[in-house]
């Protein structure tokens, strides 16, 4: 199995996450597609462009909306960062 670059939080029951993972529950609901996902295509996308341009691309390529694509974009730079 490959190690992710950014592994996706795990959120145990009854947990209230911060930040941008707030929104992850809501984004694997809404979109039926798990975390990891997400974060691996942001991930990719971060090296080499720009944070609004992942985001934009998660929204016209995914149909993401604005505060998902921004959150999983955000959480995944901060996560290289590290």
């Amino acid at each position: 199995m490959a190690e992710h670059r950014v592994p996706a939080p795990v959120i145990a029951e009854g947990e209230k996450p911060k930040g941008p993972a707030s929104y992850f529950p809501n984004i694997e609901k809404t979109y039926g597609k798990p975390m990891q996902h997400w974060l691996d295509l942001a991930a990719d996308r971060l090296d080499a462009e720009p944070h609004m341009k992942v985001v934009e691309w998660l929204k016209g390529e995914h149909g993401l909306g604005h505060g998902h694509a921004n959150a999983i974009v955000a959480y995944a730079k901060a996560m290289l960062a590290k």
